[in-house]
């Protein structure tokens, strides 16, 4: 029991060093450029935290356990929404590009519908996970036009010598190094924790171990807070939530052999709950309110209670 607490603690640590570095990197990247912060956290900074969901999600499939691995993915977007960017709207509301968020809003949205309307037969195929592809190829090229159409000015005094290149990167790849090993730790060892306790799979994967993968996006949101980099944060859950309803279930449906079960349709149904309250009040004006971040924390604190 005493080496399990010490690495769920190391793991903690990492994570919390991690992010820091790994946000650094993601702010010298959006100076740099001139990409907006908000369309680097939706693509870069998304992937790199979303990591640690992608891999014990393809992992679990691979060994036979495909609820925790579309639980896991499911509950990660339920939980990035209601507790990390929750947080995120109740600390720091503030602007976002309003076109953007009403161009990705609605490709996630889409992403939603499609994992409802797959969930209908109670699995998920490979065929129906190369559809999920081809929604995350529109939504990587949309970024890219999102970036080449953005007025974001570069920075004039943004370091952009070779060494500072090398220091930034590798603090970015650094970064993200940590906050998956740091996942890794806290999930196994949670669940390790969980399962002594008498917890069941399923709501395992829909809470210790979403919670667990999310962990790196809770780090980066609050890393990003104290910087004042709010689109950061906002970015990260967006890309986060997309690549969680389209990459991760597509890898995990075909390291299952093409066919995964999909048994929780209660829990797509709260992660649109959680979306629309999230989107629907802003893609008017672009502009998230204080009182979002407090109904989506509600929320996820009562879908938390049910499950229990």
């Amino acid at each position: 029991m005493t080496r399990v607490i010490l690495l769920f603690l190391l793991g903690l640590a990492l994570m919390v060093k991690g992010g820091d570095s790994f946000v650094e990197g993601a702010e010298w990247m959006a100076r740099v450029t001139g990409i907006p912060p908000f369309v680097v956290a939706a693509t870069v900074v998304s992937l790199g935290t979303t990591m640690p969901e992608l891999l014990v999600s393809a992992m679990a499939a691979a060994q036979g356990s495909g609820g925790m691995a579309l639980g896991n993915a499911v509950g990660s977007v339920s939980c990035n929404t209601g507790l990390i960017l929750g947080i995120s709207l109740l600390f720091l509301p503030g602007r976002v590009d309003l076109r953007s968020l009403r161009e990705k809003g609605a490709l996630l949205i889409l992403a939603l519908f499609a994992m409802l309307a797959f969930g209908i037969d109670r699995r998920l195929t490979w065929g129906e996970g190369c559809f999920l592809l081809v929604l995350l190829a529109v939504f990587l090229k949309n970024d890219m036009d999102t970036a080449r159409r953005s007025p974001f000015p570069q920075e004039e005094g943004a370091e952009r010598s070779p060494h500072a290149a090398a220091v930034y990167i590798g603090k970015f790849l650094l970064g993200a190094v940590g906050l998956a090993a740091g996942a890794r730790l806290l999930v196994d060892n949670g669940c390790v924790l969980a399962r002594l306790l008498g917890m069941p799979e399923a709501v395992i994967a829909l809470t210790l171990v979403a919670l667990g993968t999310s962990l790196p996006e809770l780090v980066t949101t609050i890393t990003a807070l104290a910087r004042g980099q709010s689109s950061l944060s906002v970015g990260n859950i967006i890309g986060a939530n997309f690549l969680d309803l389209t990459l991760v279930p597509a890898v995990s449906s075909f390291a299952g052999g093409g066919v995964l079960p999909m048994d929780h349709p209660l829990d797509l149904l709260m992660a649109l709950l959680l979306l629309t309250v999230t989107l629907l009040p802003s893609v008017r004006k672009g502009r998230f309110r204080r009182w979002q971040g407090a109904a989506l924390l509600g929320l996820y604190g009562g879908y938390i209670a049910l499950l229990f």
